[in-house]
């Protein structure tokens, strides 16, 4: 009976962390037949624990059940694959195609401060940085037109 007891007392503050609470636990008014194996849930009673008995009822677990449902059959592996070497080589072009516009907008901006910052310019200088606007406005709307950029977009960088 003194071992049950101490070994309740062991689990209560083992596995409930609750020592300060319970700091002594008397069994002497129960006999070992009122006791059953040893659940804890929400439902303790801990009014019961002053009396000398420990009630406690069993945990009911329900078990699961796990349904898979297939809508469609899965693709094959050959075409996962390919689709994966598309948009590889769509991702290497794509990539390509926006440096070669970043390039060529920053060379007619870097072309347009230097014009800023001489004091007289010459209409013939002009010449130059119109052209190559005109093949920056040229890429960026083949790239639209491809569908690498969206047409927003590339008004946006036209601006």
């Amino acid at each position: 009976m003194v071992k049950m007891a101490a070994a309740i007392t062991h689990c209560i503050n083992s596995f409930w962390g609750l020592p300060h609470k319970f700091k002594t636990l008397s069994l002497s008014n129960a006999t070992i037949s009122e006791f059953r194996p040893l659940s804890f849930s929400a439902n303790t009673s801990i009014n019961l624990f002053s009396h000398g008995v420990v009630s406690m009822s069993p945990v009911k677990r329900v078990p699961r059940h796990s349904v898979v449902c297939e809508a469609a059959p899965q693709k094959k592996a050959d075409s996962a694959a390919k689709r994966a070497r598309q948009a590889e080589k769509r991702r290497v072009y794509n990539k390509a195609r926006k440096s070669e516009i970043r390039t060529r907008m920053k060379k007619v901006l870097e072309e347009l401060d230097a014009l800023r910052k001489k004091p007289s310019a010459q209409p013939d200088e002009v010449l130059p940085i119109e052209k190559l606007i005109a093949e920056a406005y040229s890429v960026i709307d083949k790239a639209v037109k491809v569908g690498t950029l969206h047409r927003n977009t590339g008004g946006k960088e036209k601006i």
